[in-house]
């Protein structure tokens, strides 16, 4: 997206700047003119932001934040660690919110995902109805504390001025992604899968959609919106289109030349429908992804591809 200026001269905290969705968001600050020594990005094995004292000091001398950390896992984690899952993500972003407060930050960007919607949230789903009911009980803690960065934004902005906006971005995936071990999802899991010669079996019936964004895609949206919302401001970062389990597994199978049968086990489940509404963001931020899913697949499967002729690092 075109360059404003907006970001240029300032000292940008990034939690979770080490993860998936947080190195892009580094790579469009340097796209934005920060420089890379205006980048702070701590560390979970040496700043672990449950602690107050440590969000403190990773935010000395920042005048914004990007707000991403959150300790992450697969559904059967998040199904199995509900309240942990919560009480850590609670720590971190009450923290976040007081070092923030404390430091007197100009802008503080709390970025979720669409967890934060009820289950039964009419398609597409719109910023009004965010509170309209209870989250999906598969992923109850981090949904709350998804949800919970919306609260904390309008009670810290209305209490002490913060001027803190919150974004919630739909299924980030591209380049980089997790592709091994529990957090791998949809997308990168079943390009594994199709590069293997062996039958895919799918879990559920196929029926199931959900919401894709390519990660650079979604880094300039929370860019955008950290610049253009007023606080306590809302807005839903996604791709605008709506695919079903069913048809994105044999769009990758196609993009990765799978010949074997792809079996999907209804035994596992149906599924339900995910969208974000986009009208909020394309009014308020201009914003408009780039990127369409099946050239980001083909980016992601060669992306991998290449990964696995590279030699690793001794």
């Amino acid at each position: 997206m075109a360059m404003s200026g907006y970001w240029q001269g300032k000292r940008v905290l990034v939690t979770g700047g080490g993860g998936f969705i947080g190195r892009a968001v580094v790579r469009a600050l340097g796209r934005n003119s920060v420089r890379d020594a205006d980048i702070v990005v701590p560390r979970s094995q040496s700043c672990d932001l449950r602690v107050l004292s440590n969000c403190r000091e990773a935010m000395r001398g920042c005048d914004t934040v990007i707000h991403l950390a959150a300790p992450t896992g697969s559904v059967a984690f998040s199904k199995a660690h509900p309240a942990s899952q919560y009480r850590d993500c609670s720590l971190i972003n009450i923290n976040v919110f007081e070092a923030a407060r404390e430091a007197g930050v100009k802008k503080l960007i709390g970025v979720g995902n669409l967890l934060a919607y009820p289950a039964a949230t009419p398609m597409p789903m719109q910023e009004a109805h965010v509170h309209d009911g209870r989250v999906a009980d598969g992923y109850l803690g981090i949904a709350l504390a998804k949800r919970q960065l919306i609260d904390l934004a309008e009670m810290y902005h209305r209490e002490f001025a913060v001027p803190a906006v919150t974004v919630l971005g739909a299924n980030a995936y591209g380049p980089g992604d997790h592709f091994a071990g529990a957090q791998a999802h949809v997308i990168p899991s079943t390009i594994v899968k199709c590069l293997r010669d062996e039958d895919l079996v799918v879990w559920g019936d196929g029926s199931a959609t959900r919401d894709f964004l390519y990660v650079d895609d979604l880094a300039d949206g929370i860019l955008v919106a950290g610049e253009r919302l007023e606080p306590a401001g809302l807005v839903n970062v996604g791709s605008g289109r709506e695919v079903s389990i069913a048809d994105l597994v044999h769009l990758i199978a196609k993009l990765c030349g799978f010949r074997r049968r792809i079996v999907f086990d209804a035994s596992r489940g149906g599924g339900d429908r995910r969208m974000a509404s986009t009208a909020r963001a394309s009014a308020l931020c201009n914003f408009q992804p780039r990127v369409a899913l099946e050239e980001g697949l083909r980016r992601t499967i060669e992306w991998y591809q290449r990964s696995l002729s590279t030699p690793a690092a001794s």
